[in-house]
């Protein structure tokens, strides 16, 4: 049985509760358990932390085979080490092999995980960790104070392209045996292997100035990656909640007590675009007014569900219908009601402005909020992706 063990702290120094500190939109802690969920090799993934809020909020992930255990305070504390963790918590549970993942490492992708694995299996493989190659010249001071290079001739400078640089650990994982951390009390041991991950994964947030770096690569990944492509290339249907995503959310009275709500015609054109392409639009709202009504009218959707409760109900129903797959179906959804479809569908987004447990739930959130531009965002991810 392979386990992952992802220790969080919640008494980080340089950025308060940093590891449930939202980076692109997403706790930094999502990022590194959703690549250990999605990873071909581990059964099982436990959280350790001395903290009461980050359990709850990473309960609230609704991640499959994760579970929150407790860490004890001495094991962290500001001067207790990783392996301390490690080791009580290998003292405690029943496993064959362990990956230890940082959650300052954002980055890392189940890809990377099941690479590390396959080296693992290899003959005589007691410990695999995560490096990054870096081509950079090193110096050093001598005893007499001056400048000695450490890993090139400077008389013969290589150029970059011929240069094979250095490995440098990244932090992201280290892989060992149950009985070998026992044995050793360290996370890496006997024969070693090194599994090298992509350039920009030599960041390790644990400053903010690592924050802002890394933040922009996760956003670049998150519309880059090759899961979310396939996923979006498979949408034959758009259904989207109403207010708080095709709205602001906001309650709008007249003096004689008529009520408004605020659409967006750049919404209204993505759907109109969708539709263009052959793909089924609709709303499933609990809300029922006229107003939600002569706005899906005026759209032309396909389908118009007001006064829903079950919203997943609904969503099978016309999948029958259309004799779709739930894989097929795309949703957008802001609350605490829509968690159930976000969860079932084959993509599913959520608004900038929408409520946590819902954002930590689903494929995609978008940089703009509900009633600004945001279906059109989604619409428009979807198109783009639907060609390639």
């Amino acid at each position: 049985m392979n386990v992952a063990f992802i220790p969080v702290r919640g008494g980080s120094k340089s950025i308060p509760l940093k590891n449930i500190k939202n980076i692109n939109d997403r706790p930094l802690v999502y990022w590194v358990i959703k690549a250990a969920v999605d990873s071909k090799n581990i059964d099982m993934v436990y959280v350790s932390t001395d903290s009461p809020v980050i359990k709850d909020t990473v309960n609230a992930f609704s991640f499959p085979n994760v579970k929150v255990i407790d860490r004890s305070q001495e094991t962290a504390s500001d001067t207790a080490s990783t392996e301390s963790a490690m080791l009580e918590f290998a003292k405690s549970y029943e496993f064959t092999n362990i990956i230890l993942i940082q959650a300052t490492s954002p980055l890392l992708t189940s890809k990377d995980i099941n690479g590390g694995f396959e080296l693992f299996a290899k003959d005589d493989t007691t410990s695999v960790f995560s490096v990054v190659r870096q081509k950079r010249f090193i110096w050093n001071i001598n005893e007499n104070g001056f400048a000695v290079s450490q890993n090139y001739d400077p008389l013969h400078r290589p150029r970059r392209q011929d240069f094979d640089g250095y490995l440098v650990e990244n932090g992201a994982y280290y892989i060992t045996s149950r009985s070998s951390l026992l044995d050793a009390g360290c996370r890496m041991s006997g024969n070693v292997r090194a599994y090298e991950m992509t350039e920009d994964t030599y960041f390790e947030i644990d400053e903010p100035s690592d924050w802002i770096i890394v933040e922009q690569f996760l956003k670049k990944k998150n519309i880059a990656a090759p899961d979310l492509q396939t996923k979006l290339s498979s949408i034959k249907m758009f259904l989207t909640d109403c207010d708080g995503c095709l709205t602001d959310g906001g309650m709008y009275y007249s003096e004689s007590g008529d009520e408004f709500k605020k659409f967006n015609t750049k919404d209204g054109m993505g759907l109109a675009n969708l539709m263009k392409t052959g793909i089924i639009t609709g709303i499933i709202t609990k809300e029922n007014t006229d107003i939600v009504r002569r706005r899906g009218e005026k759209l032309k959707l396909d389908e118009l569900h007001m006064g829903v409760v079950d919203k997943l109900a609904v969503a099978r129903d016309l999948c029958t219908k259309y004799k779709l797959s739930m894989d097929e179906v795309a949703y957008v959804g802001d609350d605490l009601n829509d968690i159930e479809l976000l969860q079932t569908v084959g993509f599913s987004a959520s608004v900038n402005n929408a409520m946590p447990k819902a954002k930590n739930v689903v494929d995609y959130v978008t940089s703009r909020n509900g009633g600004d531009g945001a279906i059109r965002e989604v619409a428009d991810l979807i198109l783009a992706n639907r060609c390639r």
